[in-house]
């Protein structure tokens, strides 16, 4: 079945599956007998048949040397890796593996009676999955013999915290999780072999994060990630990280930050390079000379730096003409060579292939200059709708299309793991993930160029540009604090006013009331005049009779 994404849920395993893959189980050891033979007994009580099983035990120089338990599974393999290291003892033990599935498993860590049946029906399912079984770490005192009841034994215990978030908030991992591979622990993770014969074994040169990285490796090779609750473990004790979690982060953020462009976070400097870059740009060398030139230096000055570009050509063949060096029929091709062979971030290559490790290749035809920011254009729409592949509509003529491809790296591994003779990848890939086309001139492709501005300018830019924001962020704090100040002075006003009309609302009654009594005085006063007239009439009158 043909996957999208991380999404497993298709699949729907069987519980009741007819058990048909070999697996073996690999268990690095340092010290800690009593550990190992309770991890060993809990192996010897697996559900999952015995004939289909193996079990190698790898010794890391402990002194004096581990044993193998009475109660073990049955062919139980003992071996011995004096180089120091996890990864060193479980390269050492996957070399001695014969299975269909490769389990790891840590020497502290019990599982459940039905832990391998639950791995090995996902991979009876499809090929290349990489299932995670969760842990609970037990603080309960290490028992003599492993107890028939691990669950009543050793809880309560905590789970492993952190996974959980992750599986929670991305619906099981199936939700576009950026970082999957996360979960690849090795505590309690089986692996298709297919897939790690694919990755290639542990990088014994970490001194932690092996584990995800070689997650990672196997998302590049193809797989989906599946956290299984049912393959249920006990870690007896917690773990060094739980322990010490910000000691090792720094630890293992110093030497996973060159191997993980995933985790993009750890690679904040704007011009740094990496051991394994973001994206590998190919470019066909034997162009000619002005053509190669545009397209290289364009994508080195543009605001990606986390990018390599390779040069594909026969450079191994190229052979100088010393006495007519301008008549040389490989003139151009000696141009390219001599342009960029000590440029650090292009390569002189005589193949297409690149470091399985890169999460994407740009394929781009000579003579084609993106703009600055046309690269990480791209990468944030493959990113964000999680496309495998991302088609550049260049030039369309009577002829054909030219174009260029951004190829997302672990899609087109998975899509050759399941494409059928014949079949299109990029049909596939069209399948597992998505296909999306754009116009090259929206995305500033150009075959005249601007000249590049280099990436200190970008870089100043970018500064200015964060200068200016911090400004703006600065002043719409003030406007919003004058705001604010605004609007208690308003409340004060809107107070005043209900205050003010109230005093001209008493001062009108008062004024009425004088109205009032101005109109009776006056009303009074007139009727005074209107007595006074009358008596000086009768007054008057009775002066003047005879």
């Amino acid at each position: 079945m043909r996957l999208r994404g991380n999404d497993y849920r298709p699949l729907r395993p069987p519980a009741g599956y007819t058990p048909e893959l070999r697996v073996s189980v690999i268990v690095p050891a340092y010290g800690g007998q009593d550990k190992l033979d309770l991890a060993l007994a809990g192996l010897a009580r697996q559900t999952y048949p015995a004939g289909l099983t193996e079990v190698v035990v790898v010794d890391n120089g402990t002194t004096p040397p581990l044993s193998l338990p009475a109660e073990r599974p049955a062919g139980t393999r003992l071996i011995r890796c004096e180089r120091p290291g996890r990864a060193s003892a479980r390269n050492a033990g996957l070399a001695e593996a014969t299975g269909d599935v490769i389990h790891w498993l840590d020497s502290d860590v019990v599982l459940t009676p039905g832990a391998l049946t639950a791995h090995m029906r996902w991979h009876h399912a499809a090929p290349y999955l990489v299932v995670y079984g969760h842990l609970r770490f037990s603080e309960a005192e290490l028992p003599a013999e492993l107890p028939a009841d691990l669950e009543a034994y050793f809880e309560p215990a905590e789970p492993h915290a952190w996974i959980v978030d992750l599986v929670e908030r991305t619906d099981g991992l199936t939700a576009n999780s950026p970082r999957p591979f996360s979960v690849h622990v090795g505590g309690n993770t089986s692996v298709s072999a297919r897939l790690v014969e694919a990755a290639g074994p542990m990088d014994d040169e970490l001194i932690l994060g092996q584990d995800t990285e070689m997650g990672y490796r196997l998302a590049q090779a193809g797989a989906v990630f599946v956290p299984e609750p049912d393959a249920r473990a006990y870690h007896l004790g917690p773990t060094m990280r739980m322990r010490d979690k910000p000691r090792i982060d720094r630890v293992s953020h110093a030497f996973v930050a060159d191997r993980i462009p995933a985790y993009r976070w750890l690679r904040s400097h704007p011009a740094r390079q990496w051991l394994v870059p973001s994206v590998v740009a190919l470019v066909d060398g034997t162009a000619p000379y002005e053509d190669v030139r545009a397209t290289v230096d364009a994508l080195l000055a543009g605001t990606v730096n986390d990018v390599r570009v390779h040069l594909v050509g026969p450079w191994d063949e190229l052979d100088r003409d010393r006495r007519a060096p301008l008549k040389d029929p490989r003139l151009d091709q000696v141009l390219v060579h001599g342009h960029y062979q000590h440029e650090g971030r292009v390569g002189l290559v005589t193949t297409d292939e690149v470091d399985p490790r890169v999460p994407f290749l740009l394929r781009l035809p000579p003579g084609w200059a993106p703009g600055e920011d046309s690269l990480a254009r791209l990468l944030d729409l493959a990113r964000g709708e999680v496309f495998g592949l991302v088609n550049v509509l260049l030039a369309e003529s009577a002829t054909g299309i030219e174009t260029a491809r951004l190829e997302r790296v672990a899609y087109f591994s998975r899509a050759r793991l399941l494409a059928r003779p014949g079949e299109r990848l990029d049909d596939v890939v069209d399948e597992v993930s998505g296909v999306a086309w754009v116009e090259g001139e929206a995305y500033g492709f150009t075959r005249e160029p601007r000249k590049p501005t280099g990436r200190r300018a970008a870089y100043n830019a970018r500064l200015a540009a964060e200068a200016e924001n911090a400004r703006l962020a600065a002043e719409t704090e003030r406007l919003r604090a004058q705001v604010t100040r605004w609007r208690e002075e308003a409340g004060r006003w809107r107070k005043s006013a209900v205050e003010l009309r109230r005093e001209v609302g008493t001062l009108r009654r008062e004024s009425a009331d004088l109205r009032r009594r101005l109109a009776a005085a006056t009303r009074a006063q007139e009727s005074l005049r209107a007595l006074v007239a009358t008596t000086l009439k009768r007054a008057l009158g009775k002066t003047q009779r005879p």
